[in-house]
């Protein structure tokens, strides 16, 4: 439980929460984001399936590709391995970065074609539409 407005707002920026509520659950380097229902039927139903999750500590529950990739990741070198990270971490935040100018790009057609529709619209009832009707 974390207050990210608060003394974890450092924590929720590099878990990558974005809005409130938000529940993360899984391997805290490898947090996963809640996307169910937020009655208490399904999060109960969500909470009563949690359990461990496969990772470098719990390899009996991985997938014969996911013990592989772990075991390919645990033999790296250091160095090697935080480059990584950061390359893949660095390639998130451009997708991010990315997704985030497309969508102030809408924001700014969607405000330039509203400000017409209602310009486009005042026009029309000043021209007499009232009057007409």
């Amino acid at each position: 439980d974390v207050d990210c407005t608060a003394g974890g707002k450092a924590l929720c920026e590099t878990v990558g929460v974005q809005g409130f509520p938000t529940i993360k659950y899984g391997d805290p380097s490898d947090l996963e984001d809640y996307e169910g229902g937020r009655d208490f039927d399904d999060l109960k139903k969500f909470a009563d399936g949690l359990g461990p999750l496969c990772s470098p500590k719990n390899l009996d529950l991985c997938s014969a590709e996911k013990k592989k990739q772990i075991e390919e990741y645990m033999a790296m070198d250091v160095k090697k391995l935080e480059e990584l990270v950061s390359s893949k971490e660095a390639e998130m935040k451009k997708i991010s970065s990315d997704f985030d100018k497309f969508v102030e790009g809408l924001q700014k057609q969607y405000e330039e074609a509203n400000k017409k529709k209602d310009e486009g619209v005042k026009a029309i009832k000043e021209a007499g539409l009232g009057l007409a009707k």
